[in-house]
């Protein structure tokens, strides 16, 4: 790989949320309010469940008479495994690629702070999964806990790179049907797609009794317009393009935004989802501790 997957690792960042964990909120499978108990009764070391194999994963653990059937790879999971699942579904689409002046892009940013949690989830010897999409889900990384596991999971996060249309609706409802445990979901994106499909999604997610938390990553281009000159806009994902004057747009652009920023909100409170605004000028690290605070119960 061309590029180094451990830059995501920012000692910096990691630092600064060591110690909090990613406590879920709500009664997930396997992660009750922050402790590590199976809501399974019967031995720990009871048959739970099948899962795809991934790459990083103990080939011991194959079901060869399942790969007889099949001629797929599957490995057995244990009630013992069945801690938190976490995924971090991250959005790849173009427009993530934006960056302001000399701010790196909105998907870097979420990379950062994706990998972070990742990191946290695997000090917890809980499973860290990882969806990448646009227009529909382009990588996939079922969950796992072991170090070759994660390494896999930041090695993808760090391929992915900003390309093609959104389809965050379609992308939300997708998430929601693959998923059959409930479990934990942190979606990073710019949310830039139709507002019902986004919406729907989002309540598709919590109604299937996922936990999630959104983070609505924006540049403070976006959040300020702070354009003065005659200026030629184009969109990132084969919009049109405007010749417009800032000044004469600014204040309808700005409460569109800040409209729909609340209507975001809105959904996600009401759907007892976690709504966290990120804007790609804040130091990570700050955003990210905070939030986590506010998860543990700490001040």
């Amino acid at each position: 790989m061309s590029e180094d997957y451990r830059k995501y690792l920012d000692p910096a960042v990691l630092e600064k949320v060591a110690g909090l964990e990613v406590k879920a909120r709500l009664v997930v499978e396997g992660f009750m309010a922050g402790r590590h108990e199976s809501p399974y009764k019967g031995s720990s070391v009871e048959f739970a469940e099948h899962r795809e194999y991934a790459p990083g994963d103990d080939l011991r653990r194959i079901d060869w008479k399942v790969y007889g059937k099949s001629d797929r790879f599957y490995l057995k999971e244990f009630e013992e495994e069945t801690n938190l699942k976490a995924y971090v579904a991250v959005d790849a689409s173009a427009s993530m690629g934006y960056a302001g002046g000399t701010r790196i892009s909105k998907l870097e940013y979420s990379k950062y702070a994706a990998a972070a949690i990742l990191h946290l989830v695997q000090q917890q010897r809980d499973s860290g999964a990882l969806i990448a999409f646009g227009s529909g889900v382009s990588n996939f990384v079922p969950p796992g806990s072991s170090s070759a596991h994660h390494r896999n999971l930041i090695e993808t996060l760090a391929g992915l790179v900003p390309d093609g249309k959104s389809g965050i609706g379609v992308v939300f409802d997708e998430i929601a049907s693959r998923l059959r445990q409930r479990s934990l979901v942190a979606v990073f994106s710019d949310l830039i797609d139709d507002t019902t499909g986004v919406l729907r999604g989002l309540q598709h997610m919590a109604h299937r009794g996922h936990d999630v938390i959104l983070f609505h990553v924006m540049d403070s281009d976006e959040l300020e317009f702070p354009f003065e000159k005659m200026t030629r806009f184009e969109g990132m994902e084969d919009m049109e393009r405007l010749l417009l004057d800032p000044k004469a747009v600014r204040e309808a652009y700005l409460a569109e935004v800040g409209a729909f920023r609340s209507q975001v909100m809105a959904t996600c409170l009401a759907s007892r989802m976690d709504y966290v605004p990120l804007d790609t000028s804040a130091p990570l690290d700050k955003a990210l501790s905070a939030w986590l605070a506010r998860r543990t119960g700490t001040r």
